[in-house]
């Protein structure tokens, strides 16, 4: 079986985690650890830090393993890259819930494609266009545009829907449509919904 075989086949139980970067204003780095589902696309950030040592990272992965109990498909997989701030402890965490890890070969970013297309989007869409002051300011923005992703985004893999799709009334007349439009994160991203 292919990798992309594997990954139709299996994608309702696996999700994929990486971290990147962001630098603010006054020069200071920051790494952020985040989850994404693959069948759903659904993101769930996990924690923003400027030292992402072992203890933090297993902390990071027993509040996902959590929140992932509450869900309707077990998760089986995890696909993680072998960088070294991905501890023996985070790996024991999700091995104790039945979540087999599985790691990426050395150099090989397709092996983990959808985290590195959402770590494309978020930058392109949001973090190029807005500075970063303060790790506060940097949760506040990723927080914001987190959840506009995975319940406002369509996505062209879900058939034009978003991770977390609502239900939404069936269309009667087209003149009889108000659409009201919101602005997210000081205009930079907008949300429109048709007015009740």
């Amino acid at each position: 079986m292919s990798w992309r075989e594997f990954l139709h086949a299996q994608a309702a139980g696996i999700i994929a985690c990486d971290f990147f970067t962001v630098d603010t204003v006054w020069l200071k780095r920051f790494y952020v650890l985040f989850f994404i589902e693959l069948e759903s696309r659904r993101v769930h950030l996990a924690g923003i830090t400027s030292n992402p040592h072992g203890p933090w990272v297993a902390q990071q992965a027993r509040n996902l393993v959590m929140t992932l109990a509450e869900q309707d498909t077990p998760v089986r997989f995890l696909i993680r890259d072998r960088d070294s701030k991905f501890s023996f402890a985070f790996d024991e965490v999700f091995r104790s819930e039945g979540i087999r890890v599985i790691r990426t070969p050395p150099r090989a970013p397709k092996a983990k494609a959808h985290a590195e297309r959402w770590v494309a989007s978020v930058r392109r869409e949001c973090l190029d266009r807005i500075l970063i002051f303060s790790r506060a300011h940097l949760e506040r923005v990723l927080r914001g545009y987190t959840i506009h992703y995975n319940r406002h985004r369509p996505h062209r893999a879900l058939a034009q829907r978003s991770p977390i799709a609502t239900l939404r009334p069936a269309p009667q007349e087209r003149a009889a449509f108000i659409v009201r439009r919101r602005d997210l994160l000081g205009g930079l991203l907008h949300e429109y919904e048709v007015a009740a």
